[in-house]
């Protein structure tokens, strides 16, 4: 089962324009370090967050209960003119556990509800014994030969972007999801989706946008553990190791 958390910063619409619009670069400053300070909290329970929209946070959290989440929230607020509220589920998939976190959450009230206050519903947590993350690391095959010392840095972006929206929608449909993580790589929760799935959706990928991928992939009980294991296998296909383009490690064996 993967565990997954959403995080949404509280009433943030309203208040970014409250008493009066505050400055962009004051708002892009706080977005930036919430997501570096929860990534932090996140990561020492074993978790990883992604960024996603920045008000809208979506974190792997196998391994943590309640009371790590209050503590994470209890840690925002002291250091935040703002507050966050979680809601968390679980699945076989990690759309499907998605689909329960944003449910729990929008059960405990409105984005920009006045009222709503660091809300933390949890439908239900992954135990120890059925915990499981599967985590794929994709990049794009020699980015800086093909885009980057080619094309404009803008150029290059919207390539990167394009490649984003295009995994994000075929491995929906198998049940995982993807995030940009800079650079040129991105990084898939992929539980219940098998090697040859896998391998089939960035070949889709390839033929709708051009551009040849390649992915490492690691099993384990936690995310940052699962994510690990994926990093080396995506450097053992950088390094010629094997011929696949999915090369997976798992720690559960």
């Amino acid at each position: 089962m993967i565990q997954i958390t959403l995080i949404q910063i509280d009433n943030y619409g309203p208040w970014t324009v409250t008493p009066g619009p505050r400055a962009e670069p004051d708002l892009q400053t706080l977005q930036s370090r919430l997501y570096g300070d929860l990534e932090r909290e996140f990561g020492a329970h074993g978790g990883i967050v992604f960024f996603n929209r920045f008000d809208n946070l979506i974190a792997v959290s196998n391994g943590m209960d309640y009371d790590d989440h209050l503590l994470i929230q209890q840690s925002i607020r002291n250091r935040y003119p703002i507050t966050i509220s979680m809601g968390v589920g679980t699945a076989e998939t990690a759309i499907e556990a998605q689909k329960i976190a944003t449910k729990m959450i929008q059960n405990g009230g409105g984005a920009q509800s006045a009222e709503r206050c660091e809300i933390l519903n949890i439908d239900s947590l992954a135990e120890d014994e059925d915990s499981f993350v599967q985590i794929a690391h994709i990049d794009i095959n020699d980015i800086t030969t093909n885009l980057t010392d080619k094309k404009t840095a803008y150029d290059t972006s919207i390539k990167v972007y394009e490649v984003l929206l295009t995994l994000m929608k075929e491995l929906s449909e198998i049940g995982g999801m993807c995030f940009f993580i800079g650079g040129d790589n991105y990084m898939a929760p992929s539980n219940n989706i098998s090697k040859d799935q896998l391998r089939d959706a960035l070949k889709r990928v390839d033929e709708k946008t051009g551009i040849r991928l390649k992915a490492g992939v690691g099993i384990a009980k936690k995310a940052g553990r699962a994510a690990d294991l994926a990093d080396i296998g995506l450097e053992d296909i950088r390094a010629g190791l094997t011929d696949d383009s999915v090369l997976i490690f798992n720690d559960l064996d």
